[in-house]
């Protein structure tokens, strides 16, 4: 078994290799077709002058280009057809175009942006390829890096929480991870430029992500299965965290481009910082980063909550070369993390995390040939993490090697199909030892092929795709008692139509069948668990999850509105969870992983509106109802976990009211949090009280031809409420943080 999957894995690596053979071959030549150009300039609405390193975007083709110092763009080789450009920067306005390209012409069309609060994003995530969050089949959301500096958080889920469907768990600030839709653990992945970050987040609720966020250019959520792209354990949803160099481009800028960013805060003594550089010059491209971020003790109404603190250092560089047919670059990144756990009783935790990534990324691109385009991606991650006692003394070491790799091919558009495949896996050493090595050390395998294709007719477009994915656990010694290798074959697929409605506006409906793999802790975690709360015990004989769902949505975007509602709806059979048996071993409630039918259903409403040219009203509202759909029974005791239970850790009911004031580069948003309470709980859940949280935001924005300049100031819990979060493992104990300012300074120059 085990020869078989290093077979599989050397000959996706043989495909990486051979794939990539275009890059080291000197003086290539492709055919090219009769096709024209699309060029102009973006300036500044005031003034006139050229705007530097803006992003155009052509939606149709997924293609985009950054303007040069005289705020000049060009794309070309574009095919005949009518396009609609968008072009983006940081804390200014965004603009579309629509542009026909004909007879192998030239097309000009200019752009003059200015200082707004909304402008239109681009995602990369949901399909693979860049496309505007309107035109994109899935729902998502994205969180720019001016927003990620005004929002300076601990750690990735109290980032995140307040986006549309998306809550935090969390065993205090520093191991918070984002719960979507509520799916959390194994069933939300967790990308860093498109590729697993090697972390154990999903493991445990003790356990946090080492991702900085004020080094990125923007955190994306895609809300759903996206288990096409991204495999078996995005069953729930994806966030990819995408830096600045984590993209492809047609050419690097010539000269210096980066970012300085600082923070700092009360209620938890906030403070940290992070820098980027980004050089280029000819056909490379240089750059490296910094950064770092600690907080104290949080002090809540009830008082300051003991061993709360976080602290977090991060750094990396690489370098890239670019030429018009193919492309490589190598990237190195360190992350060193030390937070606390809030101690239920007198035992206190601290965690310490220590990650290494290596990575390397090839292949060619604009390509006169079915296939424009190949991208292949080798990554190596190194994840050491220790939980330490109050003396520093390691009780239990986790460690966690994965080396992933990924490689798509983009299809030309023929006619109105356009599409991509390929094929991803990874191999994963997992060894723990100490007081909390409750799962053996265990090999893991994974393979998988998938395509996703698109076509576009007058009226509608229809995507659709499938994933083959195979999945093998080997464990590396005989524990007691005994335990068995498996491996699991499963196929997920999708379709989806979106419909333009009227100008601006869509209507989009996807199905999804999904396909879960059980994860290692599932199958093989045997002992007490405090991280969860739980003394596990896991079952080696557990079957793959099948999920079933549609979403829907209408969407509209214009001048003044921009709004959304999405629904859905999924069934799944052989749904995974933590059964509580009645039994106390070791002062912590046993629990069983079990598996029943479950479902959930919920929406997501957003209504952003232009009341005036410098008032906008901003509001919103998310809901998740999940519950299991059939009866399932302890294997040991007996212990009936009913039909009709409500599944742990479902969000509540939560909506937000405010608005946007501005005044040149001012901005200034008061905002009202309304959270529900949590009457529908879990066999080993508290009720959870609603409450309101009143906060004030507020930022400058200096835009000029070399760099923006925003200055941020945030009120938040204005009226130092006392409420905790249900998703919270220690809500009882630790609730949310109390009344606090934080400020915020980001100058991104170009």
């Amino acid at each position: 078994m085990l020869n078989m999957r290093i077979r599989k894995h050397c000959i996706a690596v043989a495909f990486v290799v051979f794939g990539m053979l275009p890059v080291f071959i000197p003086g290539r030549t492709w055919a090219q077709t009769n096709s024209g150009t699309i060029q102009g300039v973006v300036t500044f609405q005031q003034g006139g002058q050229p705007l530097h390193n803006a992003k155009v975007f052509i939606v149709q083709l997924g293609r985009s280009v950054e303007s040069d110092e005289a705020g000049m763009y060009r794309f070309e080789r574009v095919p005949d057809g009518t396009y609609d450009l968008v072009v983006t920067s940081p804390a200014l306005s965004s603009d579309r175009q629509t542009v026909q390209v004909s007879g192998g012409g030239s097309v000009t069309a200019d752009f003059q942006m200015r200082i707004a609060s909304r402008s239109e994003q681009i995602t990369v995530t949901a399909s693979g390829r860049e496309e505007t969050l309107l035109d994109s089949f899935q729902s998502t959301s994205v969180v720019g890096s001016i927003q990620l500096v005004e929002d300076s958080k601990a750690s990735l889920g109290e980032v995140l929480d307040g986006q549309p469907g998306v809550a935090k768990r969390s065993s205090g600030p520093g191991s918070s991870r984002p719960v979507i839709r509520g799916f959390d653990g194994d069933r939300v992945a967790i990308m860093k430029d498109g590729m697993p970050t090697g972390a154990l987040s999903s493991q445990s609720g003790d356990h946090g992500e080492t991702i900085a966020s004020l080094n990125l250019d923007r955190l994306e959520v895609v809300k759903g299965p996206a288990t096409l792209l991204y495999g078996s354990n995005a069953i729930g949803g994806v966030v990819n965290a995408i830096t600045s160099h984590g993209e492809v481009h047609e050419h690097p800028h010539p000269g210096f481009t980066g970012y300085l960013s600082g923070t700092g805060g009360t209620a938890n003594s906030l403070g940290g910082g992070s820098a980027g550089l980004q050089y280029g010059a000819g056909n490379w491209l240089f750059w490296a980063d910094v950064g770092g971020q600690r907080t104290g003790n949080y002090h809540t109404p009830i008082g300051e909550i003991l061993n709360s603190q976080t602290q977090l250092i991060n750094g990396g560089g690489g370098l890239g070369r670019y030429m018009p047919n193919n492309f490589f670059n190598l990237d190195f990144k360190y992350e060193d993390s030390v937070y606390g756990i809030p101690p239920a009783g007198e035992e206190v935790v601290h965690l310490a995390l220590r990650k290494y990534d290596g990575r390397f990324t090839g292949g060619f691109q604009n390509l006169d040939s079915f296939v424009q385009g190949f991208r292949a991606t080798l990554n190596f991650t190194n994840y050491h993490h220790e939980e330490l006692s109050e003396e520093n003394v390691a009780n239990t070491t986790f460690d966690n090697k994965v080396f992933s790799y990924r490689g798509v091919f983009d299809q030309r558009m023929t006619g109105p199909l356009t599409g991509s495949f390929g094929f991803s896996g990874f191999h994963r050493n997992y060894d723990t030892s100490g007081e909390e090595a409750i799962a053996p050390p265990t090999n893991v395998g994974n393979i998988a092929f998938f395509t996703l294709q698109e076509i576009g007719f007058e009226h509608f477009r229809l995507q659709f795709g499938g994933r083959l994915d195979h999945t093998a656990y080997s464990l590396q010694v005989d524990p007691s008692p005994p335990l068995r290798d498996r491996a699991f074959t499963g196929f997920s697929g999708a379709a989806g139509i979106n419909v333009p409605l009227w100008q601006g506006g869509a209507f989009v409906a996807n199905y999804t069948h999904s396909y879960r793999t059980p994860a290692l802790e599932e199958l093989y975690n045997n002992g007490p668990h405090p991280g969860n709360a739980t003394f596990e015990i896991g079952d080696s004989n557990l079957t793959r999850e099948r999920a079933d769902g549609i979403d829907v949505a209408v969407r509209h975007q214009s001048a003044r509105v921009r709004a959304e509602a999405n629904f859905f709806y999924y069934h799944m059979d052989d749904f995974i969870f933590l059964a509580p048996t009645g039994n106390i071993e070791d002062d912590l409630t046993e629990a069983e992983y079990l598996q029943a039918g479950s479902r959930f259903w919920g929406s997501e409403l957003n209504f952003d509106a232009g009341l005036h040219e410098n008032i906008w009203l901003l509001s919103g509202l998310d809901y998740v109802n999940a519950e299991l759909t059939s009866a399932v029974a302890s294997r040991t005791t007996g212990f009936i976990t009913p039909s009709g239970t409500p599944l742990p850790r479902i969000p509540p009911l939560r909506g937000h009211i405010g608005l946007d004031v501005r005044y040149k580069g001012l901005s200034i948003r008061p905002e009202t949090v309304m959270v529900g309470s949590q009457d529908r709980a879990f066999i080993t859940e508290t009720r959870t009280p609603g409450y309101t949280v009143f906060n004030l935001n507020s930022s400058y924005t200096v835009a000029g031809q070399h760099a923006v300049h925003v200055f941020s100031v945030s009120a938040f819990n204005l009226g130092n409420r006392l409420y905790r979060n249900h998703l919270s493992f220690i809500k009882d104990i630790a609730p949310e943080i109390g009344r606090g300012v934080r400020f915020g300074y980001t100058v991104r120059f170009m």
